[in-house]
């Protein structure tokens, strides 16, 4: 066996400051927050390693519609979960907001946002169901009251 043909993908948030605040009126990372990244990257590897990498691609931040979007995927993932029992799922506008602004880290990415879906969101599930207050066929609504997340049916 050979990695002749293996692509691997490494993913680093050095330099991520600098890309945060390295974009231009059109949305593109200016050369200058370029350079800065480039230069954090060679303070923390060493040449050597950084000459067999064929190429170093930089991502710009999510947006608030990418955060969003995630969301809507998380949910989605957890409403395939829940159809097993017969329950839906479905967050509301204030509780997506109250999501967007408590999970989301735009330095560390979407990561975060998916510990923080599954420690608030799906633990408020669990709880609903284990103390069996919900049926078959039943939506989980989940909502901002009194500056925190809830879950009703």
């Amino acid at each position: 066996m050979d990695f002749k043909n293996t692509i691997l993908i490494m993913t680093s948030n050095i330099g991520s400051s600098y890309l945060l605040e390295g974009i231009d009126e059109n949305g593109e990372i200016t050369e200058e927050a370029k350079n800065q990244v480039m230069e954090e990257l060679r303070l923390h590897f060493r040449p050597e390693f950084l000459n067999r990498l064929d190429e170093t691609i930089m991502f710009k931040p999510l947006t608030k519609d990418n955060i969003g979007n995630i969301i809507d995927l998380l949910v989605t993932d957890l409403n395939s979960r829940l159809a097993e029992k017969e329950l839906s799922l479905e967050i509301t506008g204030n509780a997506k907001q109250y999501i967007m602004d408590h999970g989301y880290d735009p330095v560390y990415g979407a990561r975060p946002l998916k510990r923080y879906l599954q420690k608030n969101v799906d633990t408020l599930v669990a709880k609903l169901i284990l103390a069996g207050n919900v049926g078959t066929q039943d939506v989980i609504t989940i909502d901002v009251e009194d500056g925190k997340l809830i879950a009703k049916a």
